[in-house]
């Protein structure tokens, strides 16, 4: 049975046998290799079974402290996690120290939303009335109204009533199958009838997308991407515009206007509330700025 004295040499049997059992890649290889290098030099003369749970929790806490991020810890903790069970398999090891052990968790990004100025900025003024501009113009204004995931729009159907422009609504089923009702505003209708209109001669034969791209079938959720972010360099936008964007800006400016978290979370679909939790802090970022630019004791001198 080895212990620290042949460390290096477990590493190396370790590494062959997920090259040769697992196929791993090259890459992959080279970032476990340096996650056992990186144990290896923690532990110093500890040899590998001397490592407990506690220790191996002060391993994590060094390396958080050298600027390690989360994810880099979670990884470098898996690749651990797996030499030891390794170990305790074909070397006899009394027990894996890294079972139950977990990284920090990292802090969760903000979600990217438009300014309310900047969202108006976007969709107005006049394109033109080619069938693509019409029909750019509709997507946008129904995912920017109704806070629509992209591929919620993309399969949209034009005949079977989900759309219904007397009724200012449209149904989508999103993720887990779960299908929710929201409003469509005024604009966005407008735009929807235009497209409507140009759409049936533009369409294939039989076609039930509601949205069709050049070959007059379904449009490709990575066309809208395109085109949106095409049309949002037109019109001199500095940050790169994606659809996701534009239900993060119906949520964040819902959310700032009306203060109702519950009706935010039924319009997005979200399951859990928490998950619409998060354009509070949107929110909050928003009144930081006011703050700062009107407060006297806020401004820097």
């Amino acid at each position: 049975m080895r212990g620290r004295g042949d460390g290096a040499t477990l590493a190396r049997e370790y590494l062959e046998a997920l090259r040769s059992q697992r196929r791993l890649s090259p890459a992959t290889l080279r970032n476990y290799a340096h996650a056992l290098n990186l144990l290896l030099s923690l532990l110093e003369q500890d040899d590998l079974q001397s490592l407990d749970a506690a220790q191996a929790r002060r391993f994590v806490g060094v390396l958080h402290s050298r600027g390690l991020s989360p994810r880099t810890l979670a990884l470098t903790l898996s690749a651990w996690r797996g030499w030891y069970h390794w170990l305790v398999r074909q070397h006899g090891f009394e027990a894996n120290p890294l079972v139950g052990l977990r990284a920090p968790k990292a802090k969760r990004a903000l979600p990217k939303a438009l300014s309310v100025d900047t969202a108006q900025r976007l969709l107005e003024g006049e394109e033109g009335t080619t069938a693509d501009t019409v029909r750019d113009r509709a997507m946008f204004e129904l995912l920017y109204s109704s806070g629509l995931r992209l591929a919620e729009l993309v399969a949209l159907n034009i005949d079977d009533g989900r759309l219904d422009l007397r009724q200012a609504e449209v149904t989508v089923t999103g993720k887990g199958s779960k299908t929710r009702t929201v409003p469509v505003g005024a604009r966005a209708r407008e735009a929807l009838k235009d497209w409507i209109a140009k759409r049936n001669g533009i369409a294939v034969p039989n076609e039930k997308a509601l949205f069709v791209g050049a070959r007059g079938r379904r449009i490709s959720p990575a066309v809208v991407g395109a085109r949106l972010a095409a049309w949002a360099r037109r019109r001199g936008l500095a940050e790169r515009v994606h659809p996701h964007m534009l239900r993060h800006s119906f949520a964040s400016h819902v959310l700032q206007s009306s203060q109702d978290l519950r009706a935010v979370q039924e319009m997005l679909g979200h399951a859990s509330i928490s998950t619409t939790q998060v354009y509070t802090h949107l929110d909050f970022q928003a009144l930081a700025k006011v703050y700062d630019a009107a407060h006297p004791r806020a401004k820097k001198k």
